[in-house]
């Protein structure tokens, strides 16, 4: 319990008071910024809390959904559910209606906190879901609106703390949507501290600053945002700046205004600014190109951070003049990229997870210069790896709790002694460096860092007649901006009596027309990029089993 006390009450009262005027949360709106002091980030969570318990009677353990893009109330959100003893569950925006009423089905939430631009969908989750018995807007009320705003609650900020043991859940962080099972990971109070801790540590080494500004571009739904670009964050009493646009130019504009420092992004941003500066750069007089050219070549030897900041002036004033570097996750990185920031000043730390791990196991700080490693495990993890599959195993007090109403899918990934089996291969150095060389899971990760089940995409397409056999993989792009990462492949192997019917080419086009319509059930990241359509049955083992890497080099020949 003590736990728990000292988690909320470091974020609310210490940290409230501490930096009571200082910005915490902020975004750019079209009418400008938007922003809540530390101070204002506490009022509104009490509020918020306040009518939770007071007005609306929740009790203990009941869930409080979210369904909203980044901003400055997200946080409250999250704040006024610890307080009043609820469960949050963030949710992904990009979801389908059929996959949000999946999830929801799942973990039966009472409350549902809603942003204007998902308020719809909000409605029609109501008129679905039993359990829900009010829609709160996170925005400022607008005109003929049913719903109560959070800015239209009474003013009311006492409230009496319902404190947990520290082994009760904060979150449900939900890894996938519609079929089956839905996977929710439980994240406990004792999970979350020990990300707090290992991370102190960590952030301590990379800014040892004491006011830091940070621009978020994650969602709030992906637990590393959750646990470190917010939690972590806010734990120091840095401000956290929201962009509603993640292009370049917005993203740039907003670096340079606020001075941010420092970010936490996935590969494909990261690939993207590399991008954005060479077509820059190769849109430059010729002098400068070469100007370019010759310091790149030059910084690979130049150990200073400091320096080549001044060598490539040009490019960080572009950011602001004080951007000093990321921590990268969610999907592997590449190395030229992140070679390429290193060598002109800003530094790039490559950390490894994953959501059933709180999600933060390792993160590259200590050792840098090579970036092919995500680091040693951080201080409360232990990892070891399976003499017989080449494994990597994590233990420690961040492993979750288990999946939501799964206990034997829980047992699948969480071994009796308590190790958790990670799906990913790896090797660790004498040092202790973890280096992921591959995955034995079916899981695909795309670019941004997005993860996706092949069964959950068959589960679907399977439910049409005209499909006999069908397998989703993930099939990596070896050219372009996407090079390295994966994209979603759906092999299908058409019924026999309609092979009987038509000719092979409008047995294709039929088939693909299929999967393009029973995809629109999926969210748009989930719908197959690739459609191979199959004459021969698939290979399978003796018990049945698709082998899906029989698969794989079926379509790669």
């Amino acid at each position: 319990m003590g736990c728990v006390k000292r988690n909320v009450l470091m974020l609310l009262h210490e940290r409230t008071e501490k930096y009571a005027d200082k910005v915490a949360l902020g975004i750019k709106t079209k009418y400008g910024w938007k922003e809540l002091t530390y101070r204002g980030v506490g009022l509104l969570s009490r509020k918020l809390a306040y009518y939770l318990i007071n007005g609306l009677g929740v009790k203990k353990g009941e869930r409080l959904a979210i369904i909203s893009e980044s901003k400055p109330e997200y946080g409250a959100c999250v704040f006024a559910s610890v307080i009043s003893g609820m469960i949050t569950v963030p949710l992904d925006v990009k979801l389908t209606k059929y996959e949000l009423k999946s999830i929801l089905s799942d973990c039966e939430p009472t409350v549902i906190m809603v942003s204007k631009a998902n308020l719809e969908m909000a409605r029609f989750l109501k008129s679905e879901i039993p359990s829900v018995k009010e829609i709160i807007l996170m925005d400022e009320p607008f005109d003929d609106i049913e719903e109560k705003s959070i800015y239209q609650l009474p003013d009311n900020y006492d409230y009496r703390w319902r404190f947990r043991s520290s082994n009760s859940t904060a979150f449900i962080i939900y890894t996938s949507g519609t079929t089956g099972a839905p996977k929710g990971v439980e994240i406990t109070f004792r999970n979350m501290m020990a990300q707090l801790d290992d991370l102190k540590i960590v952030i301590d080494k990379i800014l040892p600053y004491e006011h830091v500004n940070i621009l978020s571009i994650l969602p709030m739904n992906h637990l590393f945002e959750m646990t470190v670009g917010f939690s972590t964050f806010l734990n120091f009493g840095f401000s956290i700046y929201y962009t509603p646009s993640l292009k370049p130019k917005d993203v740039l504009s907003i670096m340079r205004e606020k001075q941010i420092e420092f970010m936490i992004v996935v590969p494909a941003f990261l690939k993207l600014l590399k991008t954005a500066i060479e077509t820059e750069l190769h849109n430059s007089p010729k002098l400068i190109q070469a100007a370019f050219s010759f310091m790149f070549k030059i910084a690979k030897f130049v150990p200073s951070y400091r320096l080549k900041k001044l060598m490539f002036k040009r490019i960080h004033s572009k950011f602001g003049g004080h951007f000093s570097g990321c921590i990268s996750g969610g999907a592997p990185l590449d190395v030229s990229v992140g070679e390429f920031f290193e060598r002109i000043g800003i530094k790039i730390y490559q950390g490894y997870g994953l959501s059933e791990a709180s999600p933060v196991a390792s993160v590259n700080y200590q050792r840098r210069g090579d970036i092919a490693s995500v680091g040693t495990p951080l201080n409360t993890y232990i990892a070891k790896i399976d003499a017989e599959t080449g494994e990597l195993l994590l233990k420690g007090p961040a492993v979750m709790k288990g999946y939501h109403n799964q206990p034997e899918m829980t047992a699948e990934v969480i071994d009796e002694n308590g190790w958790l089996h990670t799906g990913d291969i790896a090797r660790i150095s004498k040092q202790g460096h973890i280096y992921i060389t591959g995955r034995i899971k079916n899981m695909i990760v795309l670019s941004g860092g997005k993860k996706v089940f092949p069964e959950e995409v068959e589960a679907v397409l399977e439910k049409s007649p005209y499909f006999s056999e069908v397998c989703v993989i993930g099939m990596s792009r070896t050219f372009g901006m996407k090079d390295g990462t994966e994209e979603i492949t759906a092999v299908i192997v058409p019924d026999a009596e309609i092979c009987a019917k038509y000719d092979w080419d409008t047995v294709e086009k039929l088939v693909k027309t299929e999967v393009k319509k029973l995809s629109l059930y999926l969210t748009a990241y989930k719908r197959p990029v690739n459609i191979i359509v199959r004459r021969e049955p698939l290979p399978r083992t003796a018990t049945r089993k698709v082998k899906r890497k029989e698969v794989k080099e079926f379509v790669n020949v």
